[in-house]
């Protein structure tokens, strides 16, 4: 059997270059993603920056530990806090005590015509980065400030609290853009110090420290007072679940492109398979030697795959740092475990794919296929049928359950990227079912027109249904897995606009100046906030009702092992009441007060009255009674509480609604003079509408790339696969009067025709994926349109029709360089 297998690869090469070169590409892909994570899980430890030279740091409370208990085991369950404490006077007192205390402010800076993201310190920490003054000196008054060299001295500048004079630069190091000034303004900028520098011994720090809620940092753990100290871990996290979608998104289409293969390849020699069992080899054999050539094919192509992984893998190492998706420091490392990965995925792949084509293979009779025509009569066998209905029946029985007991399971990402792949398998299975009909309808209308064209598109490719459903395969996984994913967060971003929109009430909506949407950005320059003396004037505007809104957060402890961090909202309940209209389920907002909470029905106790325990942004343990219950929704509407619940917020927007008789044009004139950005309903609604961040596009586009090229390469194969057995027929339409041109115009058409079907059937998956997601959201009490990526969908159905005809017309017009009567002749 193997020397049969050797020999079949050999003449039958171009049969099976098409699974090797798409096996090749998956194991290469495989082998990137694994050595891509595995760089990432041996991350190098960060070092200091912003502290690189200060002997200690010391902070305050800035996270919150529970203990939590499953079963006998006991645990804490860590949170890092939305609004750190400062450091106790009284453990400060003990500190100056052994040396000299630096208080560390940072705090939003924007400067008109200066970069975004400045963040302003008192100047004497700067020596502990260190940063060296390369031009001028160091600022000595309140109006003076010290900045990177993005600026130059002499310099005078416009800033929210007011006119500032460049007296020096610094060098960038890369970490900040920072803003110098005096630490007396520094300190009337930002009163609050969350982090001090101490000189002295790190031992008799910890020592005065003892006992007190604050962490003290030595070491290398003095990259934890540095801005953003998890930025690397976050960056690392979200590039591992990008490559690892792309991954498991990598086997599937090479699974199921190898299997398609595969099966067509098998339909096509089953008179070669009937002459052996003619000379009497067994079913057995007949299924071993199948299997034999697709491990033979798997072993070279996942060989060949190692080989060029080891060459993509740096440069995609390369593209994530530079588009800002792995840190700077990024490469890949020298772990081997990715490519053994890699080299058996690929065998497996290669088995898997060959399994359902042997057996089918192995049932081939002895005279049954020497006199079967070329009309697939039976093209849908038992098993295939089985099996794509059960997987059906799983879709859409697992689609009921999570629609009944948790509807919120479909609006996650880890749901809407895999479930579409159960059902393209289901599909896919059951296409030559579905083949026959659908291209008699698609080919309708052209079969009407004169002439014999469209008769003769509509017969051939109704006829070939194997041919038609392998074809139109890798486009169905492109066009489903396109409207799918894109379709998906299209869809849920309208529905979180569409909340927005019918919560928002309010005329008018007032957020810092340089802010025009939404805050929680985690860049600190986003999140300025309202001076006491702005919030005042915008609250005794004639004629309007101001609701000063804050961001904050809450913590709960859920079943006693969960600690989960909820976004919350700070304002006071009855300009609350009239600015927006919130999603309530029972409960008023009117109700609110400083011994209550508005919470949803996400929330594990969530029945208006009933009491819950939890921690506000800064740590304090509370126990709250609950005013009013919202609605699920998309997941993000969080809790309210009064200001006196959200301790250290800032206002960071206000709504305001115009009362009876008043101006808008005067009001909005009003508000602006007030200071800030206004915004109408419409244009908050419109910047508030979310966008898909840019981890989530890149993982998209990778996933759309690499079906569209596995489709490119299904396509290419399975059409010169096919142009073999044309040959003879092609032949027939010249001797019946057709010329070249007509002959290569009706493979293209048939090729148009099979793309149409895979489009449909594409379409129809994406159809049922987003109803499923369109009725979560109904049952979530979110009213949005249900959004289908035409352009996007076009846009692939153009890319594959384009292939589709060239990779068809192109074999088609080789066969034909001979003579008609040649070609008839000899069946070649």
């Amino acid at each position: 059997m193997l020397t049969i297998a050797l020999r079949t690869l050999r003449t039958r090469w171009s049969t099976f270059s098409g699974t090797f070169v798409a096996l090749s590409l998956g194991v290469a892909l495989l082998a990137v993603m694994g050595l891509t994570l595995a760089s990432s899980l041996d991350a190098p430890q960060r070092q200091p920056e912003r502290f690189a030279t200060a002997p200690v740091v010391v902070q305050g409370q800035n996270t919150l530990s529970v203990p939590t208990s499953i079963g006998a085991d006991v645990s804490r369950e860590t949170r890092k806090l939305a609004h750190p404490r400062a450091v106790p006077e009284a453990t400060v007192a003990k500190l100056k005590k052994l040396g000299t205390v630096i208080a560390d402010r940072s705090f939003p800076v924007r400067i008109e015509g200066g970069p975004r993201g400045l963040i302003g310190h008192p100047w004497s920490t700067a020596a502990f980065a260190p940063y060296e003054i390369t031009a001028g000196r160091a600022p000595r008054a309140p109006g003076e400030v010290v900045t990177a060299d993005w600026a130059r001295p002499g310099q005078r500048l416009h800033t929210r609290h007011g006119t500032v004079t460049i007296v020096g630069t610094v060098s960038s190091l890369g970490f900040e853009n920072p803003v110098f000034y005096t630490d007396a303004r520094a300190a009337e900028l930002s009163p609050k110090s969350t982090q001090l520098v101490v000189e002295a011994d790190a031992t008799d720090v910890r020592q005065a420290a003892k006992g007190e809620s604050v962490h003290v940092l030595t070491g290398n753990a003095r990259h934890l007072a540095d801005p953003d100290p998890d930025r690397d871990q976050e960056a690392l996290t979200a590039m591992n679940a990008l490559f690892g979608t792309a991954g498991g998104v990598t086997a599937f289409v090479s699974v199921f492109v190898v299997a398609s293969t595969f099966a067509f390849a098998v339909a096509q020699r089953r008179r070669e398979f009937g002459l052996l069992r003619t000379a009497g080899a067994t079913p057995g054999q007949i299924r071993r030697t199948v299997c034999a050539e697709a491990l033979l094919v798997g072993v070279l192509a996942s060989a060949t795959g190692c080989v060029v992984g080891a060459y993509g893998a740096p440069r995609l190492a390369d593209w994530a740092v530079d588009v800002g998706l792995a840190p700077d420091w990024f490469t890949i490392g020298d772990s081997k475990w990715p490519y053994h990965m890699a080299f058996w995925t690929g065998l497996l792949v290669a088995l898997l794919g060959v399994i359902a084509a042997s057996w089918r293979a192995g049932r081939t009779g002895t005279a049954q296929a020497l006199r079967e025509a070329s009309v697939d009569a039976r093209a849908m066998t038992r098993g295939r049928l089985l099996c794509g209905a059960g997987l059906l029946l799983t879709a859409a029985v697992t689609l009921a359950l999570s629609l009944v007991t948790d509807p919120g399971e479909l609006l996650h990402r880890k749901t809407y990227v895999s479930r579409p792949m159960v059902l393209i398998t289901a599909v896919a299975l059951l296409a030559p079912a579905l083949v026959r009909p659908l291209t008699r309808l698609i080919a309708w209308l052209p079969a009407q027109l004169p002439g014999a064209g469209g008769m003769l598109v509509r017969e051939n490719a109704a006829a070939g249904v194997r041919r038609t459903a392998a074809l139109a395969a890798p486009v169905l996984v492109t066009v489903a897995l396109t409207g799918s994913l894109l379709g998906a967060t299209a869809t849920l971003n309208e529905a979180k606009a569409t909340e927005t929109r019918e919560r928002t009430t309010a005329d008018f909506v007032v957020v810092p100046a340089g802010n025009t949407g939404p805050t929680g950005s985690k860049d600190p320059a986003e999140n300025t906030g309202f001076d006491a003396q702005t919030l005042q004037q915008l609250r005794t505007i004639p004629g309007t009702t101001a609701s000063a809104i804050s961001s904050s957060a809450v913590y709960v402890l859920e079943d006693g092992v969960a600690l989960i961090r909820s976004e919350a909202r700070a304002a006071e309940p009855a300009p609350l009441a009239a600015t927006a209209d919130l999603p309530l389920a029972a409960g008023k907002v009117s109700d609110l007060d400083d011994g209550s909470i508005i919470v949803n029905e996400e929330w594990e106790r969530h029945t208006v009255g009933q009491t819950v325990d939890i921690w506000l942004g800064d740590g304090t343990r509370k126990s709250l009674r609950i005013a009013a219950v919202m609605t699920t929704g998309t997941g993000d509407n969080g809790v309210y509480v009064t200001p006196a619940n959200a301790p250290g917020a800032h206002v960071d927007r206000v709504d305001v609604t115009i009362v009876a008789g008043a101006d808008p044009a005067a009001v909005a004139d009003e508000l602006r003079r007030a200071s800030g950005h206004v915004l109408t309903r419409d244009q908050w609604v419109r910047a508030s509408h979310p966008g898909t961040d840019r981890n989530t596009r890149y993982g998209f586009l990778l996933v759309l790339g690499i079906a569209l090229l596995y489709t490119g390469i299904s396509l290419a194969n399975t059409m010169v696969m096919a142009a073999s057995d044309r040959v003879r027929d092609l032949a027939v339409l010249r001797l019946a009067g057709a010329t070249r041109r007509q002959v290569l115009r009706l493979v293209g058409a048939e090729a148009l025709t099979v793309v149409a079907v895979g489009g449909v059937l594409g379409l129809l998956v994406t159809a049922i994926n987003l109803g499923g997601m369109r009725g979560a959201l109904g049952l979530l009490s979110v009213h949005g349109p249900m959004r289908i990526p035409w352009p996007e969908l076009a846009t692939v159905t153009g890319a594959c029709a384009v292939l589709a005809v060239v990779f068809s017309v192109a074999p088609a017009a080789w066969a034909m360089r001979r003579r008609a009567v040649e070609l008839a002749g000899t069946g070649e």
